[in-house]
């Protein structure tokens, strides 16, 4: 009786997290928990994951899973049959967003990664869930001038029963992570449940985490896991040392020698020492020489573990692999914090839980609004 009890008073989402990364999404949708006024639990259970990525598959199984591999598939979404996996009744999906980055070519759906939300939107067809969330890069907006935005959002919103969106570009240095990440985060509830999700309202009310409160507070121990100094080449140092913080590989200070010969487009990122007192700038996954992320003080770039604060996981958050490898994850993941924030306003939009709540940027039909005066509102 007791535990029926317990069942009654619960209710818990089960959720599939397609191209899964290390684990930021579903970090996010664990943590996730609300009660309403009547004592029920409101919650969310990862039953589903894939990634064609190994180590990030054994990342998410150690940590979301207790080192459980049997919920984590390692596979190309395409090789996917989604009426084998497990039931569902919400997904997430970051889906690549190498085809629509504004650094890259922008090659939108004519790129190798572009299609491949197709595959979310197959998921939802098969499964019919009663919502999802699905994130991309800013650059989503304007890839193949700007119609590939338009038909993602079209086919989502008539995927399955049908889908209300909300379509937001979330700033989030706004919701409590140390890092200028902004990032298109697209929420549908089915459009029988006869519920809107609204846009939490930003959290960091004026007063940012700077990205040395974020890796000195508290102190990271010099034997946490994924914590290991990159070797800096010594011109790399030399370098280093002419460039104050928040300034890069084109600051005019540097010496002669020591500067970059480097023609056409300069990268502000290549080089960049952070500036203590304020947020980091954008976490990467890949990059070659002076993409790293450099101390504001230290002669060096960062490590993988001081790169994970940066993107709120929690030190006990252990992430398998390479070194590179580990950068790779971290740098593509959705930050935990933002993400708990967006599933708990998902989860009171359900239990009739209010909260403070912004305009979407993105308007119904599309169309851009006017996001500059915050609009807070409660539901």
């Amino acid at each position: 009786m007791k535990e029926f009890l317990k069942y009654m008073m619960n209710t818990k989402f089960k959720i599939a997290d397609l191209f899964c990364g290390p684990g930021g999404l579903s970090l996010g949708a664990l943590n996730a928990e609300v009660i309403d006024k009547d004592g029920k639990v409101w919650g969310i259970d990862p039953v589903f994951a894939c990634d064609i990525d190994k180590d990030a598959c054994r990342t998410y199984a150690k940590n979301i899973h207790k080192g459980d591999l049997s919920k984590v598939v390692l596979a190309a979404v395409e090789d996917l049959d989604f009426n084998s996996i497990p039931y569902f009744d919400a997904l997430a999906f970051g889906f690549p967003c190498n085809d629509f980055s504004v650094v890259g070519k922008q090659k939108g759906f004519k790129g190798k990664y572009g299609p491949l939300y197709t595959y979310g939107i197959k998921a939802i067809n098969t499964h019919n869930p009663k919502w999802f969330i699905a994130e991309n890069v800013r650059g989503l907006k304007s890839a193949n001038e700007g119609n590939a935005f338009l038909k993602i959002l079209d086919d989502m919103e008539n995927a399955g029963a049908g889908y209300r969106l909300t379509v937001h570009l979330y700033k989030f240095e706004e919701y409590g992570v140390p890092q200028t990440r902004h990032r298109i985060v697209i929420v549908g509830i089915r459009k029988d449940l006869g519920l809107e999700f609204k846009v939490p309202a930003p959290v960091a009310d004026g007063r940012f985490i700077s990205a040395k409160e974020a890796i000195e507070n508290p102190i990271i121990l010099a034997n946490a896991p994924n914590n290991e100094i990159t070797v800096q080449s010594k011109i790399v140092t030399e370098r280093l040392k002419h460039i104050p913080p928040g300034e890069n590989a084109w600051y005019d200070g540097i010496p002669e020698h020591l500067k970059l010969n480097v023609k056409g487009a300069r990268m502000s990122q290549i080089y960049k020492r952070l500036d203590p007192d304020k947020p980091s700038y954008t976490i990467t996954g890949s990059g070659g020489g002076g993409t790293h992320v450099y101390h504001w003080s230290e002669n060096r770039a960062l490590t993988n573990r001081e790169r994970a604060r940066l993107q709120t996981f929690p030190d006990d958050f252990i992430f398998e692999g390479s070194k590179e490898s580990v950068r790779k994850q971290i740098g593509m993941a959705v930050p935990p914090k933002a993400a708990r924030i967006i599933f708990s306003a998902v989860l009171k939009t359900f239990a009739g839980i209010s909260y403070d709540w912004v305009m979407p940027s993105i308007a119904h039909g599309y169309s851009e609004v006017c996001c500059d005066i915050p609009l807070f509102n409660v539901v």
